[in-house]
């Protein structure tokens, strides 16, 4: 009976990440990353074929989930990994309004002028040298940089530490990228059927590849390099 219920298990994780885009969950493996939490558990709050990534760099939303950010760019809704791609947003020129951050207790969006921000835990990074979780109290804050390290502070303070960072941090990812999109040409060369489309961000790019299986049902990195190669390819 046991058997059958891990085998029934991996077959629902095996589908969910299918389903998803996201890594493929294989036995003895664990989903441990802090800051991913189940698609059920995830709000959405972007819309469109390509609403489960991020509007900038085209990552998994629930895999980054914990600092996920979102705001209206140009009037319309648009979902973030982290801080550092709403800053990109904000440098594009682009009218950046209603922000909204996770709180990592309610993990619902919450304002940014509500929320407290623990910055450089020992929890993860997301796109990001320097760690950025929200929180809904600055008592929840103040006990998760007790237990994980980290200053606590407001959202101006903590968007003026990802403001400063971000060309010298975003210089450092578009250099892995580049050489993702490598790898990316090479699974697109082998695994993938050819397309004349062009597209306009990684997220776009991926749900193509996805609603048309164009790749043998890629997934996780492989799907992520395979879309950078297609937003540059020439």
């Amino acid at each position: 009976m046991k058997k059958v219920v891990l085998f029934f298990t991996l077959v629902c994780s095996f589908l969910f990440a299918h389903m998803q885009g996201m890594p493929v969950m294989k036995k003895g493996m664990k989903m441990s990353d802090f800051r991913f939490v189940p698609l059920k558990k995830a709000q959405i709050l972007q819309s469109g074929k390509a609403k489960i990534f991020c509007s900038k760099c085209g990552m998994s939303l629930p895999m980054f989930y914990r600092t996920n950010h979102a705001a209206k760019v140009n009037g319309k809704i648009e979902q973030f990994c982290s801080m550092h791609c709403l800053v990109e947003a904000m440098e594009s020129g682009a009218k950046v309004t209603d922000i909204k951050v996770i709180d990592n207790t309610t993990l619902k969006f919450i304002p940014v002028s509500k929320a407290w921000y623990v910055v450089g835990s020992s929890k993860p990074a997301t796109m990001s040298k320097v760690s950025k979780y929200a929180f809904g109290s600055k008592v929840a804050a103040l006990e998760f940089a007790k237990k994980y390290g980290g200053k606590v502070m407001q959202f101006n303070e903590a968007l003026a530490i990802a403001k400063k960072a971000f060309e010298k941090e975003q210089k450092m990812i578009k250099a892995k990228q580049l050489k993702m999109a490598q790898k990316g040409e090479k699974i697109y060369q082998s695994h993938c059927k050819k397309i004349a489309q062009t597209f306009d961000s990684v997220a776009k790019a991926k749900a193509y590849i996805k609603e048309n299986n164009l790749c043998n049902n890629i997934n996780g990195k492989e799907l992520q390099a395979v879309g950078l190669y297609l937003i540059n390819k020439k």
